[in-house]
């Protein structure tokens, strides 16, 4: 696996005060970029969605997402 950064971060603009931990700057393939949305989204226990390289899941889960991701071996900044 190539390193790269993956952006994890908590957005709340334009969603009426709903929060999301949005993972982007994902350098993969669509199939790959819906698999990890699938674990994500398993692993938080919460909906979400991916578009384009970055997958968004409800609520805060920022500490999740940044722990399973950097077990799966990616760079997260």
């Amino acid at each position: 696996c190539y390193i790269m950064a993956i952006n994890v971060k908590l957005d709340t603009s334009g969603r009426r005060g709903k929060t999301v931990t949005m993972i982007s700057n994902i350098k993969h393939n669509p199939q790959v970029i819906e698999k990890l949305e699938k674990q994500l989204k398993q692993k938080c226990g919460a909906g979400g969605t991916s578009y384009a390289k970055t997958i968004e899941i409800q609520g805060d889960h920022v500490d999740k997402v940044r722990d399973f991701l950097e077990s799966e071996g990616y760079d997260v900044k």
